[in-house]
């Protein structure tokens, strides 16, 4: 079995976990894109770099004067799932929260998505069908598809502004994408002020 341990930040001479402040001198990470994986919607970080107009995309690695990767230029990072959805990157957020102290969470829900394709109940049924298990209580209904794309928008970001995994300093955008002509849509904006109040 080979040993990985040496590539582990917590074991290298020096490190300590617990008084660990992030990687923010490394990558100077603000902002959080979570978008489907689907690859024709994969100019959506660019668009949202552009639309929020002080990030850096794709940026660069920084080396030291051994070639070592030290850290990055970019501050906008993404997070891939089906449809993009809130639900599954809660983890995620708050564990880039620990490593990075980001400022924006950005949902981004693209046209022609994959999860348009069924309903909540047709996706129930077909896994029962195909693999013999009830699936219908597992997560809401609301996170299985995508039926109403402004009021799925909506509906993640409402998950993240209430979810104790998301930090209370963070503001949350929620966006629509349309894949053929590039155009990037606000749906919807709560910043942190306004979840603090």
């Amino acid at each position: 079995m080979t040993d990985f341990s040496q590539f582990e930040f917590r074991n290298l001479p020096g490190f300590d976990q617990n008084n660990f402040d992030g990687f923010d001198q490394a990558i100077p990470m603000k902002t959080m894109v979570i978008y489907c994986f689907d690859p024709r919607a994969s100019e959506i970080p660019k668009a949202v770099a552009d639309y929020l107009g002080d990030e850096v995309y794709p940026g660069e690695n920084k080396v030291d004067e051994n070639g070592v990767r030290i850290g990055h230029t970019r501050t906008l990072f993404t997070l891939s799932n089906g449809g993009g959805r809130a639900l599954q990157s809660l983890q995620s957020i708050a564990t880039m929260d620990y490593l990075f102290h980001y400022k924006n969470v950005v949902i981004v829900h693209h046209s022609f998505c994959g999860m348009t394709s069924y309903t909540p109940e047709l996706l129930i049924e077909k896994f029962h069908d195909h693999h013999h298990v009830d699936i219908s209580g597992l997560w809401g209904h609301e996170d299985m598809a995508i039926e109403d794309y402004e009021k799925t928008i909506k509906h993640d970001i409402e998950l993240l502004a209430n979810s104790p995994l998301v930090p209370k300093h963070l503001n949350l955008y929620g966006f629509f994408y349309e894949i053929n002509s590039g155009q990037l849509t606000e749906v919807v904006r709560v910043p942190a002020e306004e979840r603090n109040a």
